[in-house]
């Protein structure tokens, strides 16, 4: 491991303490929690099969989770998707998925998977610091639909692309134009929380609990909108009452999106 600012393993000390690997390959589990110790790892864990993971992931409650792409019995972007749709403590943990085959289709699945980053093999120590980096000190927005679950997709930004179009666009310019960005999103993962509710109620539940309250720190703000306080309100009591279905969320969640009819309904 090359030599690293002391100032930046301070700040991915509290990051990196329990690293969970799950590689079928023993060689290279070994060289990065070497690599990860000189980073400040201290309790390291290695699962090579999927179906243990899970059981893995909550006895470790692992602060950073690497993941390779696929081998005999694992299924890196299966595994990912598990861990974002479950109750672990460490759902929401950064994940860096690991492959030797990087083609365009491969980062899309991580991407869509919920993943975190992306690391090509074979890798230097600064390939992985600066991944490492990515996921702990720059963190992204947490998106918590029904369609999707992980971090924000649009800050999504693998090294491993190279093209001239990253999507600079899609960055907020002001703390106003966020607050509508956030609005927007959250709209839209309420009707598609609604859309989809029969297929995952409990997915479909904590998506719309997430976006309520998204919904209610940004309405009690100072720029705040008092019928989106009042409408949100409504759709909470709804949300915590003592069997919240399809019926009976249905005309809240419509009282919140009918404040905004020009947000498209792409599904989240």
């Amino acid at each position: 491991m090359y030599a690293v600012d002391p100032k930046i393993l301070q700040k991915l000390e509290e990051h990196v303490r329990r690293v969970l690997i799950m590689d079928p390959n023993p060689a290279a589990s070994r060289l990065l929690a070497d690599l990860m110790k000189g980073l400040g790892a201290r309790d390291l864990f290695f699962e090579p099969e999927e179906r243990r993971a899970l059981e893995m992931a909550r006895d470790a409650d692992p602060c950073l989770i690497f993941v390779e792409c696929g081998g005999p019995k694992l299924d890196g972007g299966a595994f990912t998707r598990k861990l974002r749709r479950s109750n672990l403590m460490c759902r929401k943990a950064p994940v860096i998925m690991m492959t030797s085959d990087a083609t365009a289709a491969t980062i899309k699945d991580a991407r869509d998977s919920g993943v975190h980053e992306f690391l090509r093999k074979p890798f230097t120590a600064g390939d992985l610091l600066k991944r490492v980096m990515a996921v702990t000190i720059k963190q992204r927005d947490w998106i918590e639909g029904v369609g999707y679950v992980g971090p924000d997709r649009r800050r999504f930004n693998s090294a491993e692309f190279t093209g001239s179009r990253k999507r600079k666009a899609d960055k907020a310019q002001s703390e106003a134009e966020a607050q509508v960005q956030a609005v927007d999103q959250a709209v839209r993962i309420l009707r598609a929380a609604i859309d989809q509710f029969d297929n995952d109620p409990a997915q479909a539940l904590r998506a719309m609990r997430e976006q309520a309250g998204l919904l209610k720190r940004i309405a009690t703000s100072g720029a705040g909108e008092a019928r989106l306080a009042v409408a949100v309100a409504v759709l909470e009591m709804a949300l915590n009452g003592s069997n919240p279905r399809r019926e009976t969320l249905a005309v809240p969640v419509k009282g919140v999106t009918d404040l905004y009819p020009t947000v498209d309904n792409r599904a989240a």
